[in-house]
């Protein structure tokens, strides 16, 4: 089926549709191993399409970007979805953050997305309005029921995702982040689980890029 079409916007024809998906694919996965500093024309070439055929879809770069924005904003909405309709409220919201911080952890370009400058106020803005309804009775069930810190606020949970991609991006190990967002959630916990082994932590390389 085709694209609903916007505000003064026709549908997309099914062969338009299907590049613009192409494009948004290509992107991800080009933002991804390059970050933002890659180009629109560089997408072009990664999906395989001329690079006028990408213009007709995104007048820029940053239209680009903002749609691959929402289209994880979309992923994220649905996973927040999925631990507010679990049983277990610390098991909703734990697992919810883990998928989110994996996420970002895989993409370069998603957390500078989320971090860069420019848009960056309006992009929270817009996570806050999507996914905050959805954590919020979340996070007073698993307070309600004991297992979650009383002093625990939703917007720790941001800040957590925050330091948890650092990790990433100050020691390039890709899975080297679970190990602290274990540690952090253990202190949300009013009972901290210290039975089950932390994963694995690494050899001390230095820091930053080049270390």
């Amino acid at each position: 089926m085709a694209e609903p079409a916007g505000p003064g916007r026709p549908p997309l024809r099914r062969d338009a549709e299907l590049n613009r998906r192409r494009l948004m694919v290509a992107a991800r996965e080009v933002f991804r191993e390059r970050g933002l500093a890659a180009t629109l024309d560089d997408v072009a070439r990664h999906a395989g399409l001329g690079v006028g055929t990408a213009y007709r879809h995104f007048a820029n770069k940053e239209e680009l970007v903002d749609a691959v924005f929402v289209d994880m904003i979309d992923q994220v909405e649905a996973s927040a979805r999925e631990a507010a309709a679990d049983p277990d409220p610390w098991h909703g919201l734990a697992s919810s953050l883990e998928k989110v911080c994996e996420l970002q952890a895989q993409d370069r370009g998603l957390r500078e997305v989320m971090l860069g400058t420019g848009k960056a106020a309006q992009r929270h803005a817009l996570v806050a309005r999507r996914i905050k309804p959805l954590v919020d009775p979340l996070i007073a069930r698993a307070k309600e029921q004991g297992v979650l810190r009383r002093d625990v606020e939703q917007l720790d949970l941001p800040m957590i995702q925050l330091m948890v991609s650092a990790v990433t991006d100050q020691t390039g190990e890709p899975d080297l982040w679970r190990r602290y967002l274990r540690l952090l959630l253990d202190g949300m916990r009013t009972q901290p689980d210290g039975t089950e082994p932390l994963p694995p932590g690494f050899e001390f390389r230095g820091f930053g890029p080049g270390a």
